[in-house]
Order: structure tokens, then C-alpha cells, then sequence
């Protein structure tokens, strides 16, 4: 699968192909009636292996899921506020706060945030989307008050000059540089964006516009904090080796003495219908050409009956029949081959989340092909499945593949802990992991041949084509460190 360097997002744990792929070299198709067992056992109704949900006197929720493998503790602290709550001329205020949440409070020096979590055994950092921000720290367990004191501090105490501002958005700016500007994919990954919404605030970049930074404020921030980071905007997600209730104790003592607050109401801001293609171009120093087409589709919602719901279930095993292992429907047809029409192509659904979701096809052309061939060429391949569908056995072999990186998945307490805290920003059920196994379980070839013929028209598509220019190669060596470091990192980390 392609990386799409989205630098405007941190990526939750969702239902990705890529994560399908990382596991290729373990699966094959017989490792469904292998992992399935292996899921009731990860799935135990015993309440000292489950998730538990409270929600303290200030209206702040906490979330506990015990996990007694190792003596360790993961701490994070999620708001619901991201690039999604922005309004325009003030894009990037949300990851502006990230960088600023680690400048101190009266207590704390500037600095002295991380130095006292590596002091007692941890490693934290941050994380902002269109969705969220949070805010996390791995411990040894017995730290956890120490770092829910830290955190519940700067919380609600956190404060600067407007000299360290002015130092940092300095620093956000270079980022914005480096990940984005630099990048020639992730210029044309910003302009479809841009291009592809109208009315959703997902058509702006988390890491914002860069005039946008250039003309941000101290106070833009400071009053950006004020108004969203509220006690009953946030949650605590605790999993490792805890007790619930000892934890939930801890968490009224140290927590609940932050004011509970109100937000402002949030407006739908819903996405118009698109009622035709759009097409745009992005010209830059690149090796490659590079395209990508973008189309909306439904994103999975809470209430099972809803025909969004059944709908993302089956395209994301589209998303997975296309591009969930090697070797599968779009690596098969393009990059394969005596004359290959792809260097690499692959397939991508965002799945969910607090705004619209987009099915995506992306390829990059081999020597002497065109990106208008690919165009043709990846469109045949979403004809084909509605023409003829996909066979059972293709069908389980990506379901064998997904259940099984569900389940590995919770080797990682950040892994566990994240999946639960994107779950609470978007509203779905903080179970929600163990339900798409099931709902998954279930989806039937004919689904996803009925959402391959639904989705994917014309009138809902924006096509984004990179336009390779003259590469110098200074210019081009500090595009491949970008990249590089942007392959290393789930999105816009501090």
C-alpha cells in the first residue's frame, strides 16, 4: 500500500490495509479457524479483562482496561477538539496547543514536563487530527499518580510568555516545511483535500496554512485552550497493570478538581453532494508522477441498522480485497508483469471519524506509462468486482488477515489504549474493536460487490495528479529525508 503522508493527521488505530500487509509473512488463508479461537481468548467476559467506563464528579470520563503482562502503565488524556473545530484564519491553533502544552504552568518550568516523565521511568509525546488531540505517557505502574498530576496540571494550569510562543510557532512552521512543503506527495495530498470538500472543515491542513501560522497569535492559543479544554471534553485512558477501582479513586482525586466547564455547540458544517468531477493538478520537483483518486463515501456509524454502517464494513473488505496483502487485486494488475503499468499502487478507506470518510485509490506509473492510463486502469478494477464480484475464499482470506491483526494488535498497551480513546472522540462504543470482528465475520461477497457498484461514479470522485518537475538534486535528497522521516511517524508528532 502506498503511504499517504498526510502530515495534516495523526492516524488512529482504524481499519487500514496497511495493517493487513504488515502481517503477510505470518497469514494465509487457513489462519482464520487459527485466530479465531485465539479471539475468545483475547475477548473475556471476566470484568478484571474488560473495559471499564466511569465518569468522575466534573463530568471528565475515564476509561480502564487492566492488562496484567507487564509491570507497565499506559496514561493518555484525549479532548475532543482538532483541526475539525478550527475556523478559518486561525488553521493549525489545534496542534499549535500540543506544541504549547509542554511550555510549562506556574508549577512546572518550561521543559520540565518531559524531564520529570523521563525522570520517573516513561516516555510521553502528543498527537493532534482533524478529530482529537491527546496526550500520553508509558510508565512503570507505579508512577501512574505522579504523571496523572503532571498531566491534570498542565491541563488546566497551562501557561507561557509569549516569547516561548513565538520561539515554537517558529518551530511548527519548519515542520510544516519539512513534511509538507518539501514533500511533493503531501503537497497533492493537502490540495485534494482542499479540493475535494467544501463546507467540511476537513478540507484544511491540522498542521494549518502557513500563512495562518505566520499571522497566529499567543492569544490565538491561549483562548483556542480556554474554550475547548474542558473537563467534560476530555477522557483519561488507563490500560496496563491496574485495578479499575483503585485507579478510578486516584483519578477523582487528582482530576475532578478541574471545573467542569461547557464547550461551545457544535454546528454540523455537513458536506454538500458533489455532483461531478473535479480534477486538479500540482506541479513540483519530483522523481514520479503520482495519482490519486479520492471518492466520498459513508463512514462507519454507531447504530448497526443504519446502511452506512453495513456499508463501511463492506468496503472497507473492498479496501482489503484490493490491497490487503501482497500480491493482492491492485499489486496482481498494475505492478506486476512483463510491462507493468505501476511502480506501486494500493488501495485506502479511512473508515471513520467526526467528519467525512473517503475511499482512495493511489498509484504511482512505471517508466513510460501515464497517470491517465492508471486512471483507466484502477477504475477497471473497481468495474471488475461490481461486474463479477469477489469469491468467498478471496473474502476470507482478507477477513483471516484483519481478525488476525485485531488480535495482535493487543500485544501493545499504546495500541489498546489508542483504539480506545479514537473510539470515545468519534462516540462509537468503547468495544467497538470486538464488534468489527464480528461484523466483519459476517460481510458476504455480495455485499462488497454491491458497494462496488454504489460508490464509485464519476459525480463523487476528485482526481489529484503529482506533475513531476526538474529535480536538482539538493532539492531532491531533502524530499527523500522528508519522506523518510514522515514514514517513520503516524502523523503530526511534536
Amino acid at each position: 500500500m502506498i503511504l499517504r503522508l498526510l502530515l495534516s493527521s495523526y492516524l488512529p488505530i482504524q481499519l487500514r490495509a496497511l495493517e493487513l500487509k504488515r502481517l503477510k509473512s505470518l497469514l494465509s488463508v487457513t489462519a482464520f479457524c487459527v485466530v479465531v479461537p485465539l479471539l475468545h481468548a483475547q475477548t473475556s467476559s471476566d470484568p478484571a479483562q474488560t473495559i471499564q467506563h466511569f465518569t468522575l464528579s466534573n463530568g471528565m470520563e475515564l476509561v480502564v482496561l487492566p492488562d496484567h503482562r507487564a509491570a507497565t502503565v499506559v496514561h493518555m488524556v484525549w479532548v475532543r477538539v482538532g483541526a475539525i473545530d478550527e475556523v478559518d484564519g486561525t488553521t493549525g491553533v489545534a496542534h499549535a496547543i500540543e506544541h504549547m502544552m509542554f511550555k510549562g504552568t506556574p508549577t512546572v518550568g518550561v521543559g520540565q514536563f518531559s524531564k520529570k516523565v523521563a525522570a520517573l521511568g516513561g516516555r510521553e509525546n502528543a498527537f493532534t487530527n482533524q478529530d482529537y488531540t491527546g496526550f500520553f505517557q508509558q510508565i512503570p505502574a507505579s508512577r501512574l499518580e505522579a504523571v496523572m498530576r503532571l498531566e491534570a496540571d498542565r491541563f488546566e494550569h497551562n501557561s507561557w510568555a509569549d516569547a516561548e510562543f513565538k520561539k515554537e510557532i517558529e518551530v511548527i512552521k519548519e515542520e510544516r516545511r519539512m513534511r509538507t512543503d518539501d514533500v511533493p506527495r503531501s503537497i497533492l495530498n493537502e490540495q485534494v483535500n482542499a479540493v475535494q470538500f467544501t463546507a467540511s472543515p476537513y478540507r484544511r491542513p491540522v498542521i494549518g496554512w502557513m500563512n495562518d501560522l505566520d499571522s497566529m497569535t499567543a492569544d490565538d492559543v491561549r483562548n483556542f485552550h480556554k474554550t475547548w479544554y474542558k473537563a467534560s471534553n476530555a477522557v483519561v485512558v488507563v490500560v496496563g497493570d491496574v485495578e479499575p477501582l483503585a485507579v478510578k479513586k486516584m483519578a477523582e482525586r487528582i482530576y475532578s478538581v478541574i471545573p467542569k466547564g461547557t464547550v461551545p455547540l457544535r454546528k454540523p458544517r455537513v458536506e454538500p453532494e458533489q455532483t461531478g468531477l473535479r480534477r486538479l493538478s500540482v506541479k513540483a520537483p519530483a522523481e514520479q508522477a503520482f495519482l490519486i483518486m479520492s471518492w466520498k463515501v459513508p463512514g462507519y456509524k454507531a447504530d448497526p441498522a443504519s446502511s452506512d454502517h453495513s456499508d463501511a464494513l463492506a468496503l472497507q473488505m473492498l479496501s482489503a480485497v484490493l490491497d490487503g496483502y501482497s500480491g493482492a487485486r491492485l499489486d496482481r494488475a498494475l505492478t506486476q508483469g512483463e510491462h507493468p503499468l505501476a511502480d506501486e499502487a494500493g488501495a485506502e478507506y479511512t473508515f471513520s471519524g467526526r467528519g467525512p470518510q473517503v475511499f482512495q485509490l493511489q498509484a504511482v506509473p512505471a517508466a513510460g506509462q501515464s497517470t491517465d492510463q492508471l486512471e483507466t486502469a484502477l477504475k477497471a478494477q473497481i468495474k471488475r468486482i461490481a461486474d463479477e464480484g469477489v469469491s468467498e475464499a478471496e473474502l476470507n482470506r482478507v477477513k483471516a488477515q484483519w481478525i488476525a491483526a485485531a488480535v495482535y494488535k493487543r500485544d501493545s498497551l499504546f495500541n489498546q489504549a489508542q483504539e480506545i480513546g479514537s473510539y470515545w472522540i468519534e462516540g462509537l462504543p468503547l468495544d467497538t474493536n470486538d464488534r468489527l470482528i464480528k461484523e466483519l465475520s459476517s460481510i458476504t461477497p455480495k455485499q462488497v460487490q454491491s458497494v462496488a457498484k454504489k460508490y464509485f461514479d464519476d459525480d463523487h470522485l476528485t482526481v489529484g495528479t503529482l506533475v513531476p518537475l526538474p529535480v536538482n538534486s539538493e532539492a531532491a535528497k531533502k524530499a527523500a529525508n522528508a519522506a523518510k522521516a514522515n514514514a517513520m511517524k503516524e502523523g503530526v508528532l511534536r
